[in-house]
């Protein structure tokens, strides 16, 4: 089963912190919307289907122990 961490643009090393996402495609696997990962950016995008859904930082202080991102967008793959 695929994680959230496989397909977020964000990682790096570091401390991992609670990520969850809120809003997007109802058909967005249910293991992309929590996980942990560390945070290098206050958006991310995961490829879903034929595009990418963006997500943005909602929480945004220094000592956030869960970060919540808001969808926000959704691009498609360019051919």
């Amino acid at each position: 089963m695929e994680t959230l961490s496989e397909h977020v643009s964000y990682l790096s090393e570091g401390s991992p912190i609670e990520v969850v996402l809120e809003g997007g495609p109802e058909d967005l696997p249910r293991a992309f919307r929590t996980g942990r990962s560390t945070l290098t950016s206050k958006k991310l995008k995961i490829q879903h289907r034929n595009g990418y859904e963006h997500f943005e930082l909602v929480n945004d202080s220094a000592d956030i122990t869960t970060a919540i991102f808001r969808w926000t967008m959704r691009t498609k793959i360019a051919e």
